[in-house]
């Protein structure tokens, strides 16, 4: 009898989806139904070679009151959060075109490593722009200069690298890739500077000309066989760049999203596509929030909110509070990080091994604060960081090396891959609480009932650590500068 209530719980866990924007009530497991047995372990660390490496794991035994000399990772999987969406990248310009022109070793290597569920780091997610971005080997638009019906509008331009490169990417997934689209700018001529970067404004007679432009971009690529998942309305809406960028205040947000973008999409049958709004830092996160989402006409089209890690800029460091703030304030809005990447590109330092720990700190504790997906950038660059039309070359968990054909993997992609791997769509935050400050955790509870414990480590030193459930433990040992997947 015992066996079969644990089997039904774990059979309405595996149930419970997320419908729009309301969470089905969650399901749990209590902690006395645990009986572990073994935890298995998988590690990457600084100064070896263990780079998701398979450890040997780790026995159960009793613990039942650790005391405070005892390093300890809490669990308790009867306390749950978040129902997660996915991990992944974005298929870029750049991405495309370099991925175009490696060789085909090298593209077979790259799919794999990205996609693939046991070769690789199993990315479920993906983003992509609309028209040209910064990482765009030129600038460029769908429609003709004053084409307001958008009769003109045609995907010539990425027909060539990225429209190929997307459906690769969605067959190595396994067929399904949920994927969301964001504008840099709208083109030119809608604009009141009349320009596709420094910042400039959407002119009002413009806004329903735009609202449309999202459908019209959004059926070409499904008619092209990629579906599209949802969409954000603007990259970095507050951010005046020399490349392209539009400035949208959060009251002209709110204002486009409930008069134009939101009844467009539902009156032209995509109403199911997940919207996203602010796409930018969380510096301003929680502005943005109240502004947009405190007004019931334009919070009823939203589904979730958008975030970056580039307030960095500001010395201020990471905010993770900001975010935490907006889940507390609005709990049915999903969180999700939406872009992140290491600037000022050297390739010198592409095994530098802040790369991948900036990316754990940041995964960790966005999901700790209530964030459903994580999408970094690119998910390949070339040898010098690019291709970029404006020189604002950066980092990517995978670089090609155009000239030697060889793949160069960074720290941060395996440090995504501790994530990627092992949390499954569907899965959900449970309780996880370390009694040290030198270890950074986080906790899943997967559909198929496995957890998954995500233990960073950036200290310099050897922290054995007892992982803690229903008063067993398991004894592992974190090494200095480490990120460690445990599977219990």
């Amino acid at each position: 009898m015992y066996a079969i209530k644990i089997s039904l719980t774990l059979f309405l866990f595996s149930a419970m989806v997320w419908q729009g924007k309301t969470q089905v009530s969650p399901a749990s497991i209590p902690v006395k139904s645990f009986h572990p047995v073994k935890a298995e372990i998988f590690m990457t660390a600084k100064n070896t070679k263990l780079q998701l490496t398979k450890m040997a794991d780790a026995p159960f035994a009793s613990m039942v009151q650790p005391n405070e000399r005892e390093v300890c990772i809490f669990l308790d999987p009867s306390r749950t959060f978040q129902t997660m969406v996915g991990i992944g990248g974005a298929l870029t310009d750049a991405s495309a075109e370099v991925f175009a022109k490696s060789s085909p070793t090298a593209q077979k290597d790259l799919l794999n490593a990205y996609y693939d569920k046991e070769k690789g780091i199993a990315y479920n997610f993906a983003r992509t722009n609309i028209a040209s971005c910064d990482f765009s080997s030129d600038s460029y638009g769908y429609v003709a200069d004053n084409d307001s019906s958008l009769a003109s509008f045609n995907l010539e331009h990425d027909r060539k690298f990225r429209i190929p490169f997307i459906k690769l990417a969605i067959a190595a997934a396994g067929g399904n890739l949920p994927m969301f689209v964001t504008p840099w700018s709208p083109p030119a001529w809608m604009k009141d500077n009349k320009s596709l970067v420094q910042g400039g404004k959407l002119q009002k007679n413009c806004f329903q000309i735009w609202a449309n432009h999202y459908v019209k971009f959004i059926k070409s690529y499904e008619k092209e066989g990629i579906p599209v998942w949802g969409l954000s309305v603007q990259n970095e809406p507050m951010a005046v760049q020399k490349w392209e960028s539009c400035v949208f205040s959060a009251e002209d947000e709110r204002d486009f999203v409930k008069n134009f973008l939101g009844p467009t999409l539902q009156k032209n049958g995509l109403g199911d596509k997940k919207l996203i709004v602010w796409d930018h830092n969380r510096d301003l996160i929680y502005q943005r929030a109240s502004v947009v989402l405190g007004d019931p006409d334009a919070e009823k089209y939203i589904w979730g909110i958008g975030f970056h890690w580039y307030e960095t800029w500001t010395k201020s460091g990471m905010q993770f509070d900001n975010v935490r703030m907006v889940k507390e304030a609005f709990p049915k809005t999903n969180l999700v990080f939406s872009e992140g990447c290491v600037e000022k590109f050297n390739l010198d330092s592409v095994y530098n091994w802040s790369l991948g720990e900036r990316y754990g700190h940041s995964m960790v504790n966005d999901f700790n604060c209530g964030t459903v997906a994580w999408t970094d950038w690119n998910i390949l660059l070339d040898e010098m960081g690019g291709p970029n039309h404006v020189g604002n070359f950066c980092f990517a968990p995978v670089h090609a090396n155009l000239t030697t054909g060889k793949l160069i993997f960074t720290p941060s992609y395996f440090y995504i891959g501790h994530f990627s791997k092992f949390i499954l769509p569907g899965a959900k935050r449970i309780a996880c609480s370390s009694n040290r400050d030198k270890l950074e955790t986080t906790a899943f509870l997967n559909p198929d009932g496995k957890l998954v414990v995500i233990v960073l480590n950036k200290s310099n030193d050897k922290i054995p650590v007892n992982l803690w459930i229903a008063a067993k433990a398991a004894l592992v040992n974190s090494l200095p500068h480490s990120i460690m997947t445990v599977i219990i």
